[in-house]
């Protein structure tokens, strides 16, 4: 099975950086899609493909980031085994696209 695409106005998990002393780990976040980018193989910026835009939804607000990687090999809101500043789908997703 294909992985999903992600689309506007989609689910995902956004991985919060967490801070340098370590008051507070990373976090899985809801977050929505608010944009999706495409770049074109063989170009310049092909790396950044899986990036999109977000929403993120925090408990104490919201805020909006663009060019959020996806979080490739990421254990899905595992402490420890995240990338901070990444997207990655929800456990439900993963097991059917069809659901997200």
């Amino acid at each position: 099975m294909s992985e999903p695409k992600p689309g506007v106005g989609r689910i995902v998990h956004y991985v919060s950086y967490g801070t340098p002393g370590g008051e507070y780990g990373q976090e899985c976040r809801a977050a929505i899609v608010t944009e999706t980018l495409e770049f074109e193989p063989g170009s310049a910026e092909e790396h950044r493909r899986g990036e999109v835009g977000l929403c993120v939804l925090n408990p104490t607000g919201q805020f909006f980031n663009r060019g959020v990687p996806f979080g490739k090999g990421d254990a899905p809101c595992v402490a420890g085994q995240l990338t901070g500043g990444s997207w990655h789908w929800p456990a439900h997703a993963e097991r059917d696209p069809d659901r997200a």
